[in-house]
């Protein structure tokens, strides 16, 4: 089965977070996702944005990269190797983005690879159900 990559490149400013959760919702209406689902896609793509806002040089850049598949759609975000801000308010929001990012995806995960950090989301498709989005 195969899948369409689809990147992203946006400035590292909380201003496009509604471009990037727009952008996601726009891939995840082609698939039979539920209100539910498309809304926890919709979530997910704008935490993790943000996550990676604060993660990057102001004047940065963040690259998300979407795999939409049949049945799921991932989410990769590059993040940069510090906090932009390191006082208390921006650890509270990474901490409570990490928790949203965890309870609306089936997959997260920080991790790392030869383009440095990033955070990997996954939201599948459930099956066998009459309330999908047609």
């Amino acid at each position: 089965m195969s899948a369409d990559r689809i990147t992203l490149t946006v400035p590292a400013r909380g201003e496009y977070a509604k471009a990037v959760r727009m952008t996601a919702s726009g891939l995840v209406a082609r698939m039979n996702m539920t209100y539910d689902e498309l809304d926890d896609v919709r979530i997910a793509a704008e935490e993790a944005f943000v996550y990676a806002c604060d993660h990057s040089p102001e004047s940065g850049e963040v690259r998300l990269e979407f795999l939409v598949a049949e049945d799921s759609i991932e989410m990769k975000v590059n993040l940069s190797d510090g906090l932009r801000v390191t006082d208390e308010e921006a650890e509270r929001r990474a901490a409570y983005a990490t928790f949203l990012l965890q309870s609306v995806s089936d997959r997260f995960e920080m991790s790392s690879d030869e383009s440095g950090p990033y955070l990997r989301v996954v939201k599948s498709v459930e099956r066998d159900r009459d309330d999908a989005l047609q």
